[in-house]
């Protein structure tokens, strides 16, 4: 694919070989200055060009993150303002990009009247990603992101730059080496600079930046390091400061503490108190003076009377000295019992992915049934419970991030059941028509559910209450997801279309129309870049998202496609048809790698989070395994009475979830 570099176009990619562009007909750049090769759209500016991801031909297609300036502005002097920033924002990235946690600067030029800097691509997860699975970080791991990007903010701020934008979306950590690397710079401005642009004033994220930021769009060294406060707060909750700040404003930072799951050490109490400060001048000032507080080998108080103030020790030099080698031994000795207790609990979450060997030598074999019976285990299957809904089908069925609650419908109600004992929590009640989907944000904050009643509900998962509802469809809403960083809803209709909605606002972002028949699913590539659409017109749709243009149109299932999934690597389509075959595709190119024949309609499909294991229920009241490698089945799970409407494995790959339209949801568990 090529990519069109008109800032305008609204569908620019275009396929090779092309002269001008489809779309717009602007001549296409098969390279720019004779070396990157643009290939899609990242982000647009906000009327100030676009972000583009391109391949460095000199560096055998290295990947590169190139950004054009293309102001939208008609006074000479916001023009020439508009480049002079430009030209310091890529003289400053020069200088930063020293550092070897930030990206480098590998051109700044100008090719027909645009500007463009091109910056190093950094090949690894963010921290939400990485937050959204691990669920939970130590005091240890919020000390060591601290250590290692505490001393890139005082770099930054020496050389008179704020980052202005500091989240966990920003900030990633490199496969190569496991460091922490700061992005996205393109909002960041020198300390003695103020754009005079009349396009607004604040420049952050909401509940990530201060208030100082926020209401006068003045930022300091103490601003970024509200924001580091405020990304450690999430990782440490996992409760988005975005979501308290639209619900409370400033007020949550107050009572940070009482959205604590687990007590962190003193020592993080302490830090975070003094970074999330509202008053700026209560706040550290600079990262020096938190390094200083995170550098001091003596325990700090839960609670100071003065902000600022640490108290005096009040045991002498030689106890203190006998308490940090007692503290350091029980230290070592803590941190060798996590690694032998975190190497037993990730071999036990392996055993999803490699019951196939370990049954096998149990004397079980591939295909086997699995009984039903409550506590008996055959191959590494164990049913662990059963609940009975009275009389309701179960269609639709989401499970949180922490595989501890599952939301399933209830005819026009959504009920939420605990994992461990099957109780019902709570009811959801507001959707007047039956619930046909649902979904949970990646932070486990909001449950998406869509109904006949042709409207998709918000709701806070924490309080049980209803956040807001979009309308908009002119019929039923069967399909939902939730993209990958936790901002877009998608939603499939009886109606043909797709729609695509911001969570924050409940504003629609982008409508999908192509189908000649009801949307059954819809899904996102990990990475967000791909969306996938099927339909009951036996056809599968894949879109480029950011230009909202078909790129694939996939053709072979006899009958309604009624279920897609997406392998965690990105790499594979599963789709699931009443036509009784699931069919694998490479999402890449859209080609059909191959087909499984299955024992009846196929309704719902699942990968396990490793990718090694594809889930799929009938309408013959049975689950079914797959290899997706090999496209041998692996096992068969009965114990159903009616049709398996839905399957979903937990994140931690031990758990996998069926609901079926005999008013039955079965907890399957992996044994060892």
């Amino acid at each position: 694919m090529i990519c069109c570099l008109n800032p305008d176009c609204p569908h620019p990619l275009n396929p090779d070989g092309e002269k001008n562009c489809r779309t717009c007909s602007t001549p296409l750049v098969p390279l720019l200055r004779n070396r990157f090769r643009v290939i899609q759209v990242l982000s647009d500016e906000g009327g100030f060009g676009r972000t583009y991801l391109a391949e460095d031909i000199d560096k055998l297609n290295e990947r590169c993150v190139i950004k054009q300036l293309a102001p939208k502005v008609q006074e000479n002097w916001a023009m020439a303002k508009a480049i002079e920033l430009f030209h310091k924002e890529a003289q400053r990235l020069q200088q930063l990009g020293e550092h070897p946690q930030i990206p480098t600067l590998f051109a700044y030029f100008e090719q027909d009247n645009y500007l463009y800097l091109v910056q190093q691509f950094i090949d690894g997860h963010n921290l939400l990603k990485e937050w959204q699975q691990k669920k939970r970080y130590s005091s240890r791991e919020i000390q060591e992101i601290l250590l290692d990007l505490l001393p890139v903010l005082k770099f930054i701020h020496e050389r008179g730059v704020i980052h202005r934008d500091i989240k966990p979306q920003n900030i990633i950590r490199r496969k190569s080496d496991g460091r922490l690397c700061l992005i996205d710079f393109g909002s960041s401005k020198q300390l003695t600079a103020r754009v005079q642009f009349k396009m607004g004033t604040s420049i952050g994220s909401h509940g990530y930046s201060p208030i100082e930021q926020i209401r006068d769009g003045k930022a300091y060294p103490a601003s970024d390091l509200f924001s580091l406060g405020a990304t450690c707060f999430h990782l440490l909750t996992g409760t988005s400061p975005f979501q308290l700040w639209t619900e409370h404003g400033y007020s949550w930072v107050k009572n940070w503490r009482q959205f604590l799951k687990n007590p962190p050490s003193d020592e993080i109490l302490f830090l975070l108190d003094k970074l999330l400060r509202k008053d700026i001048h209560q706040r550290y000032q600079s990262a020096d003076q938190v390094l200083k507080d995170l550098a001091k080998k003596r325990h700090l108080p839960l609670k100071q009377s003065n902000v600022g103030e640490i108290p005096p020790p009040t045991q002498s030099s030689s106890v203190s000295r006998k308490y940090a080698l007692l503290r350091n031994f029980f230290l070592i000795g803590s941190a060798i019992l996590l690694l032998v207790l975190g190497e037993f609990f990730y071999r036990q979450s392996q055993q999803m992915e490699s019951f196939v060997s370990s049954s096998v030598s149990r004397g079980t074999k591939p295909g086997d049934i699995l009984n039903q019976s409550h506590n008996q285990t055959i191959g590494n299957f164990q049913l662990m419970r059963t609940w009975k809904l009275s009389g309701k089908s179960i269609s639709a069925m989401a499970i949180s991030p922490n595989g501890q609650t599952v939301m399933s419908n209830s005819d026009d109600n959504i009920k939420l059941w605990s994992v461990a004992t099957g109780q019902e929590i709570s009811v959801f009640s507001g959707h007047r028509n039956r619930v046909n989907a649902l979904v949970v944000s990646p932070d486990g904050q909001v449950l998406v559910s869509g109904s006949t009643d042709r409207t998709v509900k918000l709701w806070n998962l924490a309080r049980g209450r209803e956040i807001r509802t979009l309308e908009g469809h002119l019929d039923s809403i069967t399909t939902l997801a939730i993209s990958p960083d936790g901002k877009m809803i998608a939603d499939g209709s009886n109606d043909k279309t797709v729609r695509i909605w911001n969570l924050a606002t409940g504003e629609v972002m982008r409508t999908f129309i192509g189908h000649s028949a009801e949307v059954s699913s819809v899904v996102f590539s990990p990475n967000s870049f791909l969306f996938a659409t099927a339909s009951a017109d036996k056809t599968i749709k894949i879109w480029n998202f950011a230009t909202g243009k078909q790129i694939y149109n996939l053709v072979g299932h006899s009958a309604g496609v009624t279920s897609l999934a997406i392998s965690p690597d990105g790499k594979i389509l599963a789709s699931g048809s009443s036509d009784r075959t699931i069919r694998l595709w490479n999402l890449a190119t859209g080609k059909q790698i191959r087909s499984l024949n299955t024992s009846a309609e196929v309704k719902s499909i699942s990968f396990s989070p490793h990718g090694q294991i594809l889930a799929s229920g009938g309408d013959d009241a049975k689950i079914q395994l797959w290899n997706p490698t090999s496209g041998e089945k692996l096992y068969t799970l009965v114990g159903h009475l009616g049709t398996v409407n839905a399957v979903i494995f937990s994140e931690d790959g031990k758990t996998l979830i069926s609901g079926s339209q005999d008013s039955t949801i079965r907890i399957w568990q992996v044994v060892n």
